[in-house]
């Protein structure tokens, strides 16, 4: 059995207004060993003594998959309420059928119990949390509000001092990576960084990387919270392309008439990607968002897709297509959407995207020509 996701783990979560997570004790070692399988887990000591293990060791290959596995089967008839991750269960609940929402989280705790107690599961009580308005979930917090980061991730972030050298970059992006999603433009900002992380790149901070750092921080911090996809309501994307970077977000409007995001996303361009037209690399944003959003977007309703590059509205209705846009029309047909124009100006995203990657072409192009000019120099001198 898979893994789950950890978005669609949050998608179910949708509409809920209480929540509980409870932490199994010692997961592995609730499962009992087969039989026959335990003189396989026998240990040699120094004494010459044999000790074999009646219950499922921790380091065992199969030893996760065969938990996640032993969880999910079990909370199986319940899993629209009580979706599991390895050791956690997190339980929802909403007002629903003339109940509370209070009344309806009882009544699915007690159906979770029921199914612990008849399969011998125990629960490690310090770290549970029941009944709240708001919980952990995988690194992110979930509320009635939506899903927000951990304070503390972003405080680790913010509070990460300047790096030293290529691996102490390489933790510190690791980690502000982990959070991409909140940014909007998150991977057009980091490109000066990335740039140091390259093999034949000399270490040497400049004035960019830690105007790219600081960025990173302050777009972090200051991160909004993202709302939880509605599948009752209509999506709309807003995708964008730049010189070394594209970008796109996943947006709806909640009940109160607000726009809100449900999630961002985005890429660098490969070498070969930059030398595309930029009527290609605005298709390509639009491509990229289709993908990233494919699991919201593909049998849903007619959904708006907005660009700042008008002449994407007939694009995909040309009579001349090169062979890659005929190859991209194919995964476009899959979907219902009708593409609008918006104009730089009006669009948040793509302003904030081709704003921040020309400011890092601009530098790298005035880098790139100090060095020349240096270089022609010292020819002259010699």
């Amino acid at each position: 059995m898979p893994i789950p996701r950890k978005d669609m783990v949050l998608d179910t979560m949708s509409g809920s207004t209480k929540f509980s997570v409870i932490d199994l004790m010692d997961g592995f070692y609730q499962i009992l060993m087969r039989e026959a399988d335990v003189p396989l887990t026998a240990v040699s000591t120094l004494s010459g003594m044999l000790w074999e293990r009646l219950v499922m060791p921790q380091g065992l290959k199969n030893a996760p998959a065969t938990f996640n596995r032993m969880v999910s089967n079990l909370l199986r008839p319940y899993r629209d309420f009580a979706p599991s991750y390895f050791d956690d269960i997190f339980i929802h609940s909403r007002a629903a059928g003339g109940m509370t929402d209070v009344e309806m989280h009882l009544q699915h705790l007690r159906q979770v119990f029921e199914v612990m107690r008849e399969n011998k599961l125990y629960a490690n009580l310090k770290k549970c949390i029941f009944c709240a308005p708001e919980i952990p979930v995988l690194g992110s917090y979930v509320s009635t509000e939506g899903v927000h980061a951990d304070p503390e991730k972003i405080e680790a972030i913010c509070a990460w001092p300047v790096p030293q050298d290529q691996k102490q970059l390489r933790q510190w992006l690791g980690l502000a990576t982990y959070l991409h999603h909140y940014s909007k433009n998150f991977t057009a900002t980091i490109r000066p960084l990335s740039q140091l992380l390259k093999a034949d790149a000399a270490w040497s901070w400049r004035p960019e990387h830690q105007t790219a750092f600081d960025a990173v921080k302050t777009s972090l911090s200051t991160a909004p919270v993202l709302m939880l996809p509605d599948h009752s309501k209509a999506f709309h994307v807003v995708c964008d392309a730049s010189d070394f970077a594209i970008g796109c977000a996943l947006m709806q409007f909640d009940d109160e008439g607000r726009e809100r995001v449900v999630s961002y996303q985005s890429r660098q361009l490969k070498p070969a990607e930059r030398t595309y037209p930029v009527h290609d690399k605005e298709l390509l944003a639009m491509r990229y968002a289709l993908i990233k959003f494919r699991v919201y977007l593909l049998g849903e309703q007619t959904f708006a897709l907005y660009t700042d590059h008008a002449s994407l509205r007939t694009a995909t209705k040309s009579p001349h297509l090169s062979q890659r846009m005929a190859r991209w029309l194919s995964l476009f047909s899959e979907y219902n959407f009708v593409v609008h124009y918006k104009p730089g100006k009006t669009n948040i995203l793509a302003d904030a995207l081709q704003t921040t990657c020309s400011r890092v072409a601009t530098q790298l192009v005035t880098r790139t020509m100090m060095s020349v000019l240096c270089a022609s120099l010292k020819r002259s001198l010699q």
